[in-house]
């Protein structure tokens, strides 16, 4: 009681002016009216405060004031009493000062986010929302969560729902999980359903991962394809090149010597004419998506491409809707290889120049 008093006896003098370290030096304290309205608390404490400052502020506040009084000799009095004394004296505070003490923040930034949203005071709503979302914990995350969806603190509230989701199992041996499971199950339902929706969005994102590295996994094989029949690479090449002009392993040799085999075993396969042999198929498959990525048939060395491009336009065949997908998956992969090759090589351009640079100069430029 005395920490109330106190607190109020404080207000009372910011609101008079009496501390000159508030006032111009020449002109004397500042000096303001009367507080000409009370703010009552739930232990019947009287706040002193001024109408005009609690209106500018708050426009609930505002309303309130505004009303006319019942009877003309009643007192001008607003009843705060849904939250302890200390946080409506915090309370009044802000409306003050713009200002709030990290001690009170710490004790009543719950209290403070209701009487922000109840009577609209923004500042000190985004204030408590951030500082709720600091302390967040396994213990406080659901009352923090029913507060959030009252006061319509979006940003709140799903970083208490990312926090759930994250630590479910912990979070349901609190009392709050039980008290709302046992009084609010719509809310229960919404936590679950969130719950749920992660656990997808999270496969969505692994399985879209495993394709895009599947796509480009295939834009490396068509590359060493390419090497492959262009220039050669360890015991394969084109058919003019003599062994001895082949160069040694390149720096994609772990996809190029199985390109290597695959090749040995479809030049010698005895089944592949009946479709019977399953790396035969696969070995077709790669010519093929080749021949429609490709646009040099013309000059391309690769086997086949040009007899599979033929052949599609003398049959008038269309691709099937997957495979379109496939090539088109493919090309971007193709593109956005080529485009973090091309600036990591700027990169190691740029690092050589450094390192030239400071080889050359740094040490003259360096002073002991």
């Amino acid at each position: 009681m005395e920490t109330i008093h106190s607190g109020i006896t404080n207000i009372s003098d910011d609101l008079c002016g009496c501390s000159p370290a508030t006032s111009p030096a020449k002109s004397g304290p500042r000096e303001l009216p009367e507080p000409d309205i009370n703010i009552l608390t739930r232990d019947a404490i009287r706040i002193p405060a001024h109408s005009s400052i609690l209106a500018s502020v708050s426009p609930v506040l505002e309303n309130i004031i505004d009303r006319p009084p019942k009877h003309r000799s009643s007192e001008r009095v607003i009843p705060i009493l849904g939250v302890p004394n200390d946080a409506v004296l915090a309370f009044i505070h802000f409306i003050y000062s713009s200002s709030c003490t990290e001690e009170h923040m710490e004790k009543y930034a719950i209290h403070l986010l209701a009487l922000s949203h109840v009577y609209l005071v923004p500042q000190l709503k985004q204030r408590c929302t951030k500082e709720l979302g600091q302390r967040l914990s396994v213990d406080n995350v659901v009352d923090v969560l029913q507060l959030a969806r009252l006061c319509d603190a979006a940003d709140l509230y799903l970083k208490c729902m990312k926090l759930v989701a994250n630590d479910f199992k912990a979070v349901e041996e609190t009392e709050g999980w039980k008290f709302v499971q046992d009084h609010d199950p719509y809310l229960e339902l919404d936590i679950l359903q969130f719950i749920d929706e992660t656990e997808l969005r999270k496969k969505r994102t692994r399985r879209h991962r495993e394709e895009q590295r599947l796509y480009a996994q295939l834009s490396e094989a068509m590359e060493c394809l390419e090497h492959i029949c262009t220039e050669g690479c360890t015991s394969v090449g084109p058919y003019d090149m003599e062994p001895g002009q082949k160069r040694g392993p390149c720096s994609k040799f772990g996809t190029c010597q199985g390109l290597q085999h695959l090749f040995q075993h479809f030049a010698m396969c005895k089944r592949r004419v009946n479709g019977g042999c399953l790396r035969c198929k696969r070995m077709w498959q790669l010519l093929r998506l080749h021949s429609s990525i490709c646009d040099q048939s013309d000059s391309c060395r690769v086997p086949l491409c040009r007899q599979f491009k033929l052949k599609m336009i003398h049959e008038k065949k269309r691709d099937d809707a997957r495979w379109k997908l496939l090539v088109r998956k493919v090309m971007s992969a193709k593109a956005i290889s080529s485009l973090s090759l091309a600036k990591r090589k700027r990169e190691e351009d740029q690092l050589g120049e450094t390192r030239s640079h400071c080889g050359d100069h740094g040490i003259r430029s360096f002073r002991l």
